[in-house]
């Protein structure tokens, strides 16, 4: 009996693929940010319309994981921090700034190149270009899952 079920839940697997992402989670406006991979993807309608390498939060500085939604946008921003054992920093104009949780933010990045690694003190960096694209494109509310 054992033997069967195990058969038949094989052949399950094996006739009927797993859903995407976004067939799974929703058919709106979505953006995911995928940590391990430092990849950043962009969802229409349940289709994958757009992606990006990124740059999320360093070890002791990680990005924020869970479900969120843009709050606040701004064109640009001034940034500054200090997280030890990190230096500080000081960013006049940063461009593009998505707010999604308290003060982590999807923006774009002129400072570094480093696309693929971790490499922020907790926000997602983006290439300049795709920020604006992503910015015109994500509307306030728009969903954004960091895992």
């Amino acid at each position: 009996m054992k033997r069967l079920f195990l058969l038949i839940v094989a052949i399950l697997f094996l006739f009927f693929p797993k859903p995407s992402f976004a067939q799974i989670y929703t058919t709106e406006k979505l953006i995911t940010v995928d940590i391990g991979s430092q990849m950043l993807y962009v969802w229409e309608g349940g289709v994958m319309i757009n992606q990006s390498k990124v740059s999320t939060g360093m070890y002791y500085t990680p990005t924020v994981k869970g479900d969120f939604k843009i709050w606040r946008k701004v064109p640009l921003q001034d940034m500054k921090g200090s997280y030890p054992p990190y230096p500080p920093y000081r960013l006049k104009n940063v461009p593009n700034v998505m707010f999604f949780y308290k003060d982590y933010a999807i923006h774009g990045t002129y400072w570094h190149n480093s696309f693929g690694w971790r490499a922020s003190h907790g926000c997602v960096n983006v290439p300049v270009a795709f920020s604006q694209w992503l910015f015109d494109w994500a509307p306030h509310g728009a969903r954004v899952v960091v895992f």
